[in-house]
């Protein structure tokens, strides 16, 4: 019974609540803010995650719908003002193309140019828009070790100072200051591991939005191309 009550209890100062109300006031600082950084990690994570899978889903959609449209002017009329990157490209290319054609002298060469720039400019700013938050991901992937690391020297440092003011060195007394400066480590890890996947998942689904946007752009600048060819 002595034994097991023993077992109880240290697995109990040893729990992270424990590990955490024990702790030096620096190493708390540190692992509220590893978790203030988790809790930040998981809110980009789940909210970028779903706008990206949202995104690609709509604009394949965009892309199917205006690739049987009969008439362009008016499928830009009905979709053109949609609130989506797709849409944003194809109203920048329709706007430069109205622009370019509408003087009495037209220069193609540098109506396909300004017409290329145009859609390009758009589809870079749409992917702007939507990496907002990777790079905090980035930046917590990063520091985050570095920081559950600082935590943990400290830790350490103030368990040996404490066992040489007490002059007790028995591993009973050193081990509860050194678990709870590894926790932060340990906090520290929980944090960043998911940082580092989650911005290099979410860097793929965008690299894979900026391909297709470009892509449309550039058959859309072709079919542009083909009218300025056409036109007297």
């Amino acid at each position: 019974m002595n034994g097991a009550s023993i077992t109880t209890n240290t697995q109990a100062a040893l729990s992270p609540i424990a590990l955490f109300l024990h702790a030096d006031l620096i190493v708390k600082l540190v692992m509220i803010g590893l978790i203030l950084a988790s809790v930040l990690t998981w809110t980009i994570i789940i909210g970028r995650g779903q706008l990206l899978r949202r995104v690609s889903r709509e604009n394949e959609a965009f892309e199917r719908d205006f690739a049987k449209a009969p008439d362009i002017d008016r499928f830009f009329d009905e979709r053109g003002k949609a609130d989506l990157p797709a849409a944003r490209v194809f109203a920048a290319g329709i706007g430069e193309w109205r622009r370019s054609t509408s003087g009495r002298k037209l220069d193609r060469d540098a109506a396909r140019d300004r017409l290329a720039q145009a859609m390009s400019s758009a589809s870079a700013g749409e992917i702007d828009r939507l990496s907002n938050g990777l790079n905090v991901l980035a930046t917590i992937g990063s520091v985050t070790p570095f920081v559950g690391l600082f935590g943990t020297v400290w830790g350490i440092m103030r368990s040996f100072a404490d066992i040489a003011a007490s002059q007790n060195t028995s591993f009973g007394a050193v081990a509860p200051g050194i678990a709870e400066a590894l926790f932060a480590t340990a906090l520290g890890l929980f944090t960043a591991i998911p940082a580092v996947i989650g911005y290099n998942r979410m860097s793929h689904s965008l690299d894979r939005v900026e391909a297709r946007l470009n892509r449309f752009a550039d058959g859309f600048h072709m079919s542009l191309s083909r009218e300025l060819d056409a036109e007297g």
